[in-house]
């Protein structure tokens, strides 16, 4: 999908009372709703205009709407079992409860954290400068990439994507600081501001660990020419969208001949890798990057990488070095005016070094078992309406659809949490925040070069228990929905049918449409990089989805700035399809049966709509906005709505949309694709 939140479980904390995502109303709260606005104007402010009047933008937050106020009770939870687990400090050694305990415990030891300084960071920095001539440099990427920290680029291990039963290395670009290679290339007023005060940032973070200031604004701008010739090396996301340009498998010694000036072998034999192939994901990059490192001397790599440690570790550091970092990442970028309370910084740090630990805390409170038989039963009952639909699609042929329908019934499906829960093999300490967070990635960075020649692991999750959050997965050809998402307003056991398929069988739908979408339609039903359409087919298919880039290229959320039709298609397809299939197994739970009675004046369909219209709505600031739309594949929340409905002839017939309303679009550029 393309939500992101989470969620876990818990061993005997007292935590049974606790509840998730209060509502003051099961299913649709008609105060949240503005009935001065037609629906067939504008459904996204008809649906939440009520709740965007009375519900302000948390000062720490740079957008909040649905999803993080489920993601806020949530944490509270995690809140909870963590203080509880915290404040006993004689649990087993190596236990769940000791390693989330002592993990949260050194986070919010503030006094400890002070008192160290930058000790924890100085072998690390030491090694940096140790750097003498660029000849050095792949064995010191190679120790700083095995410690979790950034630099030039990334190697990771992932399912080959031509050949899904192996694992395969792959390389891809990075070394930028900057949310997006476009902040360093364009020359707009707002793209030279962001550069400015990105370079005073650095100079400041320097100068807080103890370059004198002219120093330190010489050394930032160093560091802001260098990442800007490694983003003017870097592809732009729309053509990593693309999973055919970015597969180039090679042999080392290929690479080794493609991109000189950087000693490929050396680098893989310091990570202690032993490899005959791997994926060049942007070949040109690489090339470019062998040039860079044989043009830039080594005192301005030693600069570099001394940035890239420091604002990688920020937040370990003592408070100066997180607060200069929320001012320029959370201020500047993003306009969000206060920082979140640590407590809340150290939770996320907590799920996302000890994700699975903390996950065995929460599920048992969060989660009961029946919950995930329901969402099964309304998964299945989403596959049967999208079978329904392949098999009655005009456009598509008997060869194709026979592949489609393969692929359809081959979905894995993950609920809840894993069955085999992850077992975290390093060291935590109640004393050593800075130690933990970097043993959890190295352990993290160790675990995931262990699968090369290996099985593919296929309970493994991508996501933790209690994320906000759902993915479905090319190469595993699997859905995925964390206990955290399965909580009200997106799944609520009180709610109707109508409020539950609208809201949760929208995001089930939305996932199952990504198997399909302009990318994961390129993926076979064995999770393979292969071709399964007729010519015929795909040009038909191709010309749909050129109706959906046009569709949301129009759309200008900011004055002067639009959506990017071809950065978010995969996930507009995923919101058209999903609302469709959702609807139509809605409608066939019904089983010929006539509707429901109507519940606060409104119809099972109408509620329907209701409730896929409440996942997305939110408040935004225009800064953390016009990010999101250099970044972002997903469409602002606004767009998520009115843009599927505006295509649904289900919409149109439930609310009494005529030709000409807003809502209602031309039948000549409306797609119709799942």
């Amino acid at each position: 999908m393309a939500v992101s939140l989470r969620a876990s479980l818990c061993l005997g904390l007292g935590l049974a009372a606790l509840s998730v995502g209060a509502q003051s109303k099961p299913g649709i709260d008609p105060v949240n709703l503005d009935t001065a606005v037609r629906p067939c104007d504008d459904f996204y402010a008809f649906a939440n205009g009520g709740w965007l009047k009375t519900h302000a933008l948390p000062a720490d937050k740079s957008r909040y709407g649905t999803m993080e106020e489920l993601s806020e009770g949530n944490r509270a939870i995690l809140k909870r079992i963590l203080e509880e687990t915290s404040a006993k400090r004689d649990w087993a050694k190596g236990s769940v409860q000791q390693k989330v305990g002592d993990f949260y415990a050194a986070g919010m030891d503030e006094a400890a954290i002070e008192r160290r300084g930058l000790a924890p960071l100085k072998p690390i920095l030491a090694s940096i400068e140790g750097l003498k001539d660029v000849q050095r440099l792949p064995g010191l990427l190679a120790d700083l990439h095995a410690q979790g920290l950034p630099g030039g680029f990334a190697f990771f291990v992932r399912q080959d994507a031509k050949a899904s039963t192996r694992y395969l290395g792959y390389l891809n670009q990075g070394g930028t600081g900057l949310p997006d290679r476009d902040y360093y290339l364009k020359d707009d007023v707002r793209s030279r501001e962001i550069r400015a005060k990105y370079e005073a940032h650095v100079a400041k973070v320097l100068t807080l660990a103890g370059d004198a200031p002219d120093l330190a604004r010489a050394r930032a701008r160093v560091v802001l020419d260098l990442e800007t010739r490694l983003a003017e090396a870097q592809w732009t996301r729309v053509e990593m969208r693309n999973p055919q340009k970015t597969y180039n498998k090679r042999t080392l010694a290929q690479v080794a001949d493609e991109a000189p000036g950087f000693d490929w072998k050396a680098y893989f034999r310091a990570r202690g890798v032993k490899l005959e192939e791997l994926n060049l994901t942007q070949p040109s990059f690489f090339r470019a990057f062998g040039k860079v490192v044989s043009e830039v001397p080594a005192p301005q790599w030693r600069t570099y990488l001394r940035w890239q440690a420091l604002n990688a570790t920020a937040h370990q550091l003592p408070k100066a070095f997180g607060d200069e970092s929320f001012a320029f990442h959370g201020r500047i970028l993003n306009g969000t005016p206060e920082q979140e309370p640590r407590a809340k910084r150290v939770e996320a740090a907590t799920d996302g070094t000890l994700g699975e630990a903390l996950g065995q805390l929460y599920v048992k409170v969060a989660f009961p078992p029946e919950s995930k038989k329901k969402v099964l039963e309304l998964v299945e009952n989403l596959r049967g309406a999208l079978r329904e639909r392949i098999e009655g699609l005009g456009w598509m042929s008997a060869e194709t659809k026979v592949q489609a329908l393969r692929k359809l019934q081959a979905f894995g499906v993950k609920i809840g949490y894993p069955d085999t829960w992850k077992t975290y093999a390093f060291d935590v300490r109640r004393d050593d925040y800075f130690g933990n967070v970097r043993r959890g990635a190295a352990f993290r960075i160790r675990e995931n070069l262990a699968k090369l020649g290996k099985p593919i692991d296929r309970g493994e999750w991508s996501m933790t228990p209690p994320t906000v959050n759902a993915y479905y997965s090319s190469t595993m050809n699997e859905i995925v929905f964390p206990a955290g998402i399965l909580q009200p307003p997106f799944f609520d056991p009180k709610a109707d049918d109508a409020v539950n398929y609208g809201a949760l069988g929208f995001v089930i739908g939305h996932e199952m449409t990504h198997g399909f979408d302009d990318s994961g339609s390129q993926f076979d039903a064995d999770g393979n990089l292969q071709n399964w359409w007729t010519d015929a087919d795909r040009k038909a298919y191709e010309a749909r989805t050129d109706l959906v880039v046009k569709q949301y290229d129009a759309y200008e959320p900011l004055k002067g700035e639009h959506v990017n039709g071809k950065l978010t298609l995969g996930e507009n397809i995923a919101d058209i399809g999903g609302l469709k299939i959702a609807f139509a197994a809605y409608r066939n739970r019904l089983k010929g049966k006539p509707e429901p009675a109507s519940i606060d004046g409104f119809t099972g369909p109408q509620r329907f709509f209701l409730g896929a219209a409440t996942v997305w709505r939110n408040h935004i600031r225009e800064a953390a906005l016009s990010v999101r739309l250099k970044t972002d594949p997903h469409s602002p929340g606004r767009q998520r709505v009115n843009g599927p409905l505006s295509n649904l002839p289900e919409f149109y017939e439930a609310f009494g949309c005529a030709d000409g309303e807003a809502m209602k679009r031309d039948a000549k550029v409306r797609p119709a694709i799942w």
